[in-house]
């Protein structure tokens, strides 16, 4: 489901590695829109060399909620390191549909963090 479009989705991502100071690439991120009947998918990718990915989901998105789920453990397996969170979970509200949505992701091991990027 990822867009194919050259042009950035509305919601984006960056992963980095604060235990080794690099982008983390190569980790897989679902972007899921709140529904009345639940968690609806709307977008997957992987992050690239840089850790980004730019084409996570549709070009535009509705005001509403939303979530995007990182495999963390998938990634810290794959080098052989021990990790605590096997997943990590952003859920956030997009209020105006005017603005670009930035959802960066900070990991290690055993700790991670986030906030509003742009």
């Amino acid at each position: 489901m990822a867009n194919d479009s050259a042009e950035r989705s509305h919601i984006t991502t960056h992963i980095l590695d604060t235990g080794t100071g690099r982008p983390a690439s190569g980790v897989k991120a679902t972007l899921e829109a709140k529904t009345a009947s639940g968690w609806q998918e709307i977008g997957t990718g992987s992050t690239d060399a840089d850790g980004r990915i730019k084409n996570l989901g549709p070009i535009q998105v509705e005001a509403g909620r939303y979530r995007v789920s990182f495999e963390t453990g998938d990634y810290f397996g794959k080098q052989g390191t021990e990790s605590f969170f096997p997943a990590v979970s952003i859920d956030f509200f997009v209020n105006n549909v005017d603005e670009h949505y930035h959802v960066p992701l900070l990991i290690s091991p055993f700790a991670y963090s986030t906030y509003r990027g742009s």
